[in-house]
């Protein structure tokens, strides 16, 4: 065991030095709070993104307003060694990421934090590095490379994969919620897992097709032709294959819905921002993995297979 990871099993600090892999949206979130509690480092896509973060950091408006500087680079060589790698990008994006990854840090533990299921595999295969898997609610919007706008504040899930210490979950929440973010950790996360998913699988599909921010059109049902009752059903055939699989859902995914429709901002899904700027989405990891699933585990699911074919449709439109 490593000098480092028994200073951790004896209460010392384990994670001194935090590298976030994307910086979109959720990636300088976690960058610009967590520099505010560790020593930061990202690691871009774009040179250009890696200037301007090293020359101006990253400013944070909205739900808090400050100001971080960070450390930049496109290649993981040239930051320090990290403890913790918060990998964020998208799930169309992770093999690259992940592979980016290889050879590196193997002191290091990585939390995933992709849409959908089977991020962590993606990960493994590129390293054996003890792996946390993390789901978040959290949203923003993304203004320039060193701006964003923080607006939906709730937490991040997290939980050990495989043999990975809870200890070390339990810390990544401390940091987390230190950095004044939400985060919450669970000795087994796929409840929560499977409870975004569903969420997920219903609520992007239905924006991306439609091209409605999720608001209160998603939880209708008083009138026939009212689109609550089709978020409704798909949600229902997603519950259906999570008790299938054997996982009590931590919460009601419709009942997430409703409340999300409630808080009065009007937000738009990744999948609705990915077809509005004709980008491929994240539907083969999120409701591509829901239909997987269900087709191994025996359970029909119509409508969540209909929504995964129309909106592959819509990408092959472009």
């Amino acid at each position: 065991m490593g000098a480092r990871r028994l200073r951790g099993l004896l209460g010392a600090a384990l994670i001194e030095r935090v590298c976030v892999v994307g910086a979109g949206v959720i990636g300088s979130l976690y960058a610009a709070h967590l520099a505010r509690v560790t020593e930061v480092s990202v690691l871009c896509r774009r040179e250009e993104h890696a200037r301007a973060l090293n020359e101006r950091g990253l400013r944070v408006s909205g739900r808090h307003e400050f100001h971080s500087p960070v450390s930049a680079a496109t290649d993981p060589a040239e930051l320090p060694a990290a403890d913790l790698a918060i990998v964020a990008t998208k799930s169309t994006e992770l093999e690259t990421a992940a592979a980016t990854l290889r050879g590196r840090w193997p002191g290091a533990s990585v939390m995933t934090v992709q849409n959908g299921l089977g991020a962590e595999e993606i990960v493994r295969r590129q390293g054996d590095w003890p792996l946390i898997s993390a789901v978040t609610f959290m949203s923003g919007t993304r203004h320039e490379d060193t701006h964003v706008e923080y607006i939906l504040d709730t937490e991040t899930w997290l939980g050990p994969y495989a043999r990975t210490p809870y200890e070390l979950v339990e810390e990544v929440a401390r940091l987390i919620v230190d950095s004044e973010l939400k985060a919450r950790a669970f000795g087994d996360l796929r409840p929560a897992q499977w409870s975004k998913l569903i969420f997920n699988s219903t609520v992007n599909t239905v924006a991306a097709l439609t091209g409605l921010p999720h608001d209160p059109h998603f939880a209708e049902r008083e009138r026939l032709d009212d689109l609550g009752h089709l978020v409704f059903a798909l949600i229902e055939e997603g519950k259906r294959v999570a008790t299938a699989a054997g996982v009590e859902l931590h919460e009601d995914p419709w009942e997430m819905n409703v409340l999300a429709t409630r808080r009065g901002s009007r937000h738009y899904p990744s999948m609705l921002e990915d077809v509005d700027a004709r980008r491929r989405t994240e539907v083969d990891h999120i409701t591509g993995a829901l239909v997987r699933e269900a087709e191994r585990l025996g359970v029909d699911v119509p409508l969540q297979t209909a929504m995964w074919r129309l909106v592959k449709g819509r990408e092959a439109a472009w």
